[in-house]
């Protein structure tokens, strides 16, 4: 099955590289603003998270990427996307869209957004990271074998935020989320254990990790 994989995204690689570029002039990075001090430090509790939640589930037959970028959309003007976190477990591959509002999170009555009350009582729409993370699931999906989940989550770092109980299931704040991967583990009992290394090494073939290639999908984003 192996084989398989590595053949398909082998083909994959071939195609990405016919197709056109996307032309980006990258000038560097401003420096940080306080928003994303703010995000860093909310990634940071997501991560710490995370791996103390996989340690309790998984034990060491895990692994924990992030953050990361995929090509999924080659010679469009945004051919890159930035994954927050991905986690390869033997029940699963999750991905992870991590936000850092506080406040009270609903649903909106707009499509693929949600409704933030700040402390202010003002309301706005923000757009949903279950919306965000949906094509960065179908670009695993689609790649990988279907044997092996993707699921994607939003999840809240900040511990000043308050999920409404209308909220999809998939959108959780720090505490929820051992809760939330362990019924996850349950629904998958009966089936073949994922293979971690394979999926790690499949997973791998797909993405990039390096700061350079987050500076330049940044400064895409960014142009």
């Amino acid at each position: 099955m192996f084989l398989e994989i590595a053949l398909a995204i082998c083909g994959y690689q071939f195609i990405r590289r016919l197709r056109k570029p996307s032309k980006v002039s990258w000038q560097g990075l401003k420096p940080l603003s306080r928003a994303e001090v703010l995000g860093a430090r909310g990634e940071a509790r997501a991560h710490a998270k995370l791996e103390e939640t996989l340690d309790w589930l998984c034990g060491s037959d895990y692994y924990l990427f992030g953050p990361l970028v995929i090509e999924h959309a080659p010679g469009t003007a945004f051919p890159t996307a930035e994954i927050d976190h991905l986690a390869v477990t033997p029940f699963g591959i999750f991905i992870f869209e991590t936000k850092n509002w506080s406040g009270r999170i609903a649903p909106s009555a707009a499509r693929g957004m949600l409704t933030r009350v700040g402390s202010d009582r003002r309301a706005e729409d923000r757009r949903s990271p279950i919306d965000q993370n949906r094509t960065k699931v179908e670009f695993f999906r689609s790649i990988l074998p279907p044997l092996w989940p993707v699921t994607g989550a939003g999840l809240f770092t900040s511990p000043e935020v308050k999920l409404d109980g209308a909220l999809h299931s998939d959108l959780l704040s720090l505490s929820d989320l051992p809760q939330w991967l362990r019924s996850r583990r349950d629904a998958y009992a009966g089936l073949r254990a994922i293979d971690v290394q394979k999926a790690i090494d499949a997973v791998t073939l797909l993405v990039r990790t390096s700061e350079a290639a987050l500076s330049r999908h940044k400064a895409t984003v960014s142009a």
